[in-house]
């Protein structure tokens, strides 16, 4: 009889444990449900401005502003072949070489002045090293419009305005104190036996920095150069600043020719410029994401 029971008791045991474990998994399955389910939904808004601009750039103007329909009704590619003629004589190619000139160089320029100032302050010991260092990082505190006059009387005096150089010479002279930190910290978590080893193989600085660090330096190198390559690119402030010449302006200010408050406000061809102008960022993103996610999964920010 005891027998009887306790095999009843165990299959009631074991039905109980499969409705229990059955139960916790439709829960799991309910919040992953729910979870996709809002992550689809926040992708949805973040996504709606960049939608919106594509299906816009297929629209005649007159359906842009006002017109609550997302999809185009008559799509067409003449907002496109407005935006590649370009705006006031000059055409669109002219505004892409002005800004690709810009932001490569801002990346040439940060990649290499930045480098040699974080291995400076990461590996060679000078009086005030970490006062130097504080006060750069200080400057990250510093809003750039309390030193907008000042420097713009100085590059005028210069008579460097309406060129590109008040836009490159801070990148060639690591003027940039977050890229300088970034690699700073990199240089941090690299061990110093390398260091070690190659000066009593009688390297210096010079050669240890190249031979050494740069190329364990990759990652940080690629992240730089892709924060440094997005931000020039969508720079708008600096080049309306700086730049008076329509044949020197960049991508950014071009958009703003296509809207005047005053006349006529060409949206179609803005929204196709705009479009053009998302690509090489876009390309440049995809192209180098993998180091980017490698570069901040390596150097941590840790000191």
């Amino acid at each position: 009889m005891s027998t009887v029971t306790s095999a009843a008791d165990h299959l009631v045991s074991a039905h109980d444990s499969a409705e229990l474990r059955k139960s916790t998994k439709n829960r799991k399955r309910g919040r992953a449900l729910v979870f996709h389910l809002c992550s689809l939904a926040l992708v949805a808004i973040v996504l709606y401005p960049a939608v919106w601009m594509l299906m816009s750039s297929f629209k005649p103007s007159s359906q842009i502003v006002g017109n609550v329909s997302l999809i185009p009704t008559d799509a067409s590619l003449a907002n496109f072949t407005k935006a590649l003629e370009g705006i006031g004589g000059v055409s669109f190619w002219t505004f892409f070489t002005n800004s690709v000139i810009l932001a490569v160089g801002s990346v040439i320029g940060i990649t290499i002045s930045c480098s040699i100032s974080a291995y400076a302050f990461a590996r060679i010991e000078f009086p005030g090293r970490n006062v130097f260092f504080a006060l750069m990082i200080g400057t990250l505190l510093l809003p750039f419009h309390v030193v907008i006059i000042p420097q713009y009387i100085v590059f005028n005096r210069l008579g460097l305005v309406d060129t590109f150089v008040p836009l490159l010479i801070g990148k060639f002279l690591a003027a940039e104190a977050f890229f300088v930190f970034l690699m700073v910290q990199f240089m941090r978590n690299l061990p110093r036996e390398l260091d070690e080893a190659a000066r009593i193989d009688g390297a210096g600085h010079v050669r240890i920095f190249r031979s050494i660090m740069l190329p364990l330096m990759k990652p940080a190198l690629v992240t730089s150069s892709i924060f440094a390559f997005i931000w020039s690119w969508n720079d708008f402030f600096g080049p309306l600043l700086y730049l008076k010449k329509p044949d020197l302006y960049s991508l950014p200010i071009a958009l703003r020719l296509f809207v005047d408050q005053t006349t006529t406000s060409d949206y179609g061809a803005q929204m196709a410029m705009a479009v053009l102008a998302l690509v090489p960022v876009m390309l440049f993103f995809l192209i180098f994401q993998r180091y980017l996610v490698e570069g901040v999964a390596t150097q941590g920010l840790k000191g």
